[in-house]
């Protein structure tokens, strides 16, 4: 498994490039912690070290997915781990877990994307309107 790090990912200027560097492509509904998925909601609920490192994240990113500028995000937050993490990371408190260089800003959509590859969540660049473009019957 190859390892993904945030200081190569940042050496990708776009967004797509970021996407394709971390995409997954698993299946919804795989079992990732199964039963024992209580055991990564403690962590992240409960561990102070945690909600800090993730605080520090944002602050890195500048607040955008995946930390490219113009992607600012206006709803709930992420911060993904680039290499998912396993009951065993979470039981020797594996450096995977709170080191940022293996953390990265990201929306709910984006977060999907990377682990079922579906693109079709992904943000599209705006459309750039112009004045009356949505009503062709007006010249000005």
């Amino acid at each position: 498994m190859k390892i993904r790090t945030y200081s190569e990912l940042m050496s990708l200027p776009t967004f797509e490039e970021r996407f394709e560097y971390l995409r997954l492509d698993g299946a919804v509904g795989e079992s990732t912690f199964g039963f024992d998925r209580y055991l990564n909601q403690i962590f992240y609920q409960r561990s102070h070290e945690w909600k800090s490192i993730r605080d520090f994240v944002i602050v890195r990113d500048n607040g955008c997915d995946l930390g490219v500028d113009g992607y600012e995000i206006h709803s709930r937050v992420l911060v993904h781990h680039m290499n998912p993490i396993t009951i065993k990371d979470l039981e020797r408190e594996s450096e995977f877990l709170l080191n940022p260089d293996y953390l990265i800003t990201t929306t709910h959509n984006t977060h999907n994307a990377i682990h079922y590859g579906n693109t079709n969540l992904l943000i599209r660049n705006p459309i750039v309107r112009t004045k009356n473009d949505t009503c062709p019957w007006r010249s000005n």
